[in-house]
């Protein structure tokens, strides 16, 4: 995990102003990059770019951001990680590397290829700043999921378009005018979260996942904020797979999901750093950590937070899973009152209110990792894909009772 933060339109302020700000935003987010920090900026045209780095690839100089072009003519600060980045540079021929990490891979693709069709190659979980010198246009973007989070919006009397990986850097700036969206408020309490584009703040928006975002020269004296447009999208996708759905018996759709899984387990586990994974026993932590020790060469590290109330207590699964993968596992046990006491630091972890009671234990299985590994993956979204929740099996139950009933009396029922 790294962080992004930085500015554009603060007209007549000197160098060592607009450095300042940058190193103070920089400075709200240094959890997330602990390794290093870097600024770029030009008084000029009003541009700051602040980056910090939690060396994953590439741990030289190297791979240090904000990062300029070979030809000079982009910077890029970037926060993810390029999966299949080593295909992408054999795809770039002739070109003469400095290191080996994947933001220089990014910023080579873009230099060569353009942004779009770049992104249209690229799979990974990110969000970027990129700023083009040459034509003055800065360009925001996140991944086809929304993994990575990117805030972004004008703030001020004399608007500062202000962007960052957490809404804690953009409230070190001074335009920040920190407004609560009492529409915002509306949607926590109907969704138990704020939805993109939306944030808690006014004139703060999230960039949508799948979304580009391009303010152009003369934007910045406006204010103005075009609309962001997509470059990838999820429905067009499903359409796509029912237009063309797969065509193999059974057998054939279990082989073809087992080497996607094993592909997309295997491109994440390219690391210079100690990977580990968090496992809690469900289906799609499991299926993560089965995928990741079926290709690694020595036991791998997976952690759980343990509760002594059973009926929130998953390490017991959790163990039992690791046990039959052979992992080198480590839980810790903790009270309530030790859950409890993360409960005051939630504002500072999570920046706005949302309502998924596994934000405690995901903070605490996190401090858990970070003693052991650099990196951790974990499974997001296999319970939804592979019916994980209990409510699954509930209306599995439900289903085969309603099922016996007459078609006409379930209609009426229903």
């Amino acid at each position: 995990m790294c962080g992004i933060a930085g500015f554009w339109g603060l007209q007549g302020a000197g160098h060592a102003e607009v450095s300042s700000i940058a190193r103070h935003m920089s400075a709200a987010i240094a959890h997330r990059g602990p390794d290093a920090d870097g600024q770029w900026i030009d008084p000029a045209s009003g541009i700051a770019l602040a980056h910090r780095r939690l060396s994953i690839l590439d741990l030289s100089a190297a791979g240090a951001q904000p990062m300029i072009s070979s030809c000079g003519r982009y910077i890029l600060i970037f926060n993810g990680e390029i999966y299949n980045h080593p295909d992408l540079r054999k795809d770039l021929l002739a070109q003469t590397w400095r290191g080996h990490s994947d933001t220089e891979t990014l910023l080579t693709a873009f230099a060569t290829w353009g942004v779009e069709k770049t992104l249209e190659r690229t799979i990974g979980m990110f969000a970027f700043a990129l700023w083009d010198r040459q034509r003055r246009e800065l360009t925001l973007a996140r991944d086809r999921m929304g993994e990575k989070p990117l805030y972004y919006g004008w703030q001020g009397p004399q608007p500062v378009f202000l962007f960052g990986s957490e809404l804690k850097a953009l409230q070190r700036h001074p335009a920040f005018t920190g407004e609560i969206d009492r529409k915002a408020l509306c949607m926590q309490l109907r969704h138990s979260y704020i939805p993109a584009p939306y944030s808690i703040y006014k004139g703060i928006h999230k960039l949508l996942p799948g979304h580009i975002l391009q303010l152009k020269l003369g934007d910045e004296n406006r204010g103005d904020l075009p609309p962001s447009r997509p470059y990838w999208s999820l429905s067009e996708a499903v359409e796509r797979g029912k237009d063309d759905p797969f065509q193999g018996n059974p057998e054939d759709a279990v082989e073809a999901l087992d080497a996607l899984l094993r592909d997309a387990v295997g491109r994440q586990m390219t690391a210079d750093v100690p990977l580990g994974a968090f496992l809690s026993g469900g289906i799609d932590s499991s299926l993560v950590v089965a995928m990741m020790q079926a290709q690694a060469s020595r036991p791998v590290k997976t952690f759980t937070i343990g509760f002594n109330e059973a009926g929130y207590n998953e390490a017991v699964h959790a163990k039992a899973v690791a046990a039959h993968l052979g992992t080198d596992h480590t839980e810790l046990y903790l009270s309530s009152a030790q859950a409890m006491d993360v409960i005051p630091k939630l504002p500072t972890l999570y920046d706005e209110p949302f309502s998924d009671p596994s934000q405690i234990p995901t903070f605490l299985v996190s401090q858990l990792a970070q003693r052991h590994v650099t990196v951790s993956l974990s499974g997001d979204g296999g319970d939804e894909l592979f019916g994980g929740y209990s409510r699954y099996f509930r209306a599995e139950r439900a289903w085969g009772t309603l099922d016996r009933l007459p078609r006409a009396f379930r209609s009426t029922f229903a």
